[in-house]
C-alpha cells in the first residue's frame, strides 16, 4: 500500500528521534541526523553541500540578506560551502526539531546526471542558486524512510544504503530542483570555478588575500569572479573569509579561553580590538565570555547540539 506524505513524515520523525541521540553522524556514511530545541541564540555555521529533509519543526536560514525557510516534510538543498545563520522555529526542549541530511557527492551526482532528462536550453544558461527549498515528494520521503530503517539493520546497510542514496539523488535530479543539484556534478560550471576559491579560503583563511589572486585561482576576471562569488555565497570574498576566521576562532577558544589575543592572531587578526569587535558583532558577546559559555557544555553535548543547516 502506498503511504501518504503525512504518514511518511510521521515515520521519518520517529526514526530520527530514535537515532539522533548519539550525535550528528551515523553508522551509514554520509547520513547525518540533527536535533535542536530552538534556543534563543542563532546558529552560525559553515555548511557543506547537503540535502536536508526536515522531519519535525522548521528552520529559518539567513544567507546574506536572503531568507530560506523549510519545515516538516520539506527539503533544503545546499550546493556549496556557505556561511549561514539559522533560527529554529516550532521547536522546544520537550518537542525538538528533527532532521536528516545526506552529504552530496559530486562524482555520484555527475554520473546520475548523465542518465537524467536534460534540462531545457534556457534552463541550462540560467544561473542556479546555491540554496533551494521546497516540498519533498512522496517518493523522496519514502526513500528517506527506507534509508533510516537501515540503522536498525546494520548487516543490510553496506549493500542497500548506496542504492537508496542513488534513489534519493535521482528523485531530486528529476524533480523541481534538479537543475540546482546538477550544478554540483558539472565540471567547469560557475559553481565549480567559485568552489575552487572557496576551498582555498577554507584552507588559508588566516592569510592575507587579494581578489585578483582569488579570481585567477577560479579562472575568472576579478569582476566576473566577484559577481559569481556573491551570487553563490551571498557574501563578498572578504566577508566570507571573515566568517571563516571568526568561526574557526570560536572553535579554538573552547580549548584556549584565556588566550583571546593569541587565538585572534592565529586566525589572521593583527589587532586584538578589531578581533573582539568583529567577534562580538557576529556572536553577540565578547570572545572570552562566549568561550566560557561554550566550555560549560561537554564535548558530547556540543556534538549532539550541533544542528544541521
Amino acid at each position: 500500500m502506498r503511504h501518504t506524505a503525512p504518514e511518511l513524515v510521521t515515520e521519518l520523525c520517529a526514526l530520527v528521534d530514535a537515532h539522533a541521540g548519539a550525535g550528528v553522524t551515523t553508522a551509514i556514511e554520509g547520513l547525518l541526523l540533527g536535533r535542536a530545541d530552538g534556543g534563543p541564540e542563532p546558529d552560525h555555521s559553515l555548511t557543506e553541500p547537503l540535502l536536508v529533509i526536515m522531519a519535525r519543526g522548521g528552520k529559518r536560514l539567513l544567507l546574506g540578506e536572503r531568507v530560506h525557510e523549510y519545515r516538516a516534510g520539506e527539503i533544503l538543498l545546499v550546493t556549496a560551502t556557505l556561511a549561514v545563520t539559522g533560527h529554529f522555529v516550532d521547536a522546544t526542549p520537550e518537542r525538538p526539531a528533527l532532521a536528516l541530511a545526506l552529504v552530496l557527492r559530486p562524482s555520484l551526482i555527475a554520473a546520475l546526471s548523465l542518465q537524467a532528462p536534460a534540462p531545457s536550453r534556457a534552463r541550462q544558461h540560467t544561473p542556479q542558486p546555491a540554496v533551494a527549498t521546497g516540498p519533498a515528494s512522496v517518493d523522496l520521503l519514502d526513500a528517506a524512510v527506507r534509508m533510516l530503517r537501515l540503522l536498525d539493520h546494520p548487516a543490510d546497510a553496506p549493500v542497500l544504503a548506496p542504492l537508496i542514496e542513488r534513489e534519493i539523488l535521482w528523485r531530486v535530479l528529476t524533480g523541481p530542483h534538479g537543475a540546482v543539484l546538477r550544478e554540483i556534478g558539472q565540471a567547469r560550471s560557475n559553481l565549480w570555478h567559485v568552489g575552487r576559491a572557496i576551498a582555498w579560503l577554507r584552507e588559508n583563511y588566516a592569510e592575507p588575500v587579494r581578489i585578483e589572486d582569488l579570481a585567477a585561482r577560479a579562472g575568472m576576471s576579478p569582476s566576473t569572479f566577484h559577481r559569481h562569488f556573491r551570487a553563490i555565497t551571498a557574501l563578498s570574498p572578504i566577508q566570507f573569509q571573515k566568517r571563516i576566521r571568526l568561526q574557526e576562532a570560536r572553535s579554538l577558544l573552547v580549548a584556549r579561553p584565556d588566550d583571546v589575543a593569541g587565538v585572534g592572531h592565529l586566525v589572521g587578526y593583527d589587532s586584538p580590538s578589531q578581533f573582539s569587535r568583529e567577534y562580538r558583532r557576529l556572536f553577540g558577546m565578547p570572545p572570552g565570555q562566549d568561550a566560557a559559555r561554550l566550555r560549560a557544555t561537554t564535548p558530547r553535548e556540543r556534538e549532539i547540539r550541533r544542528p544541521l543547516p
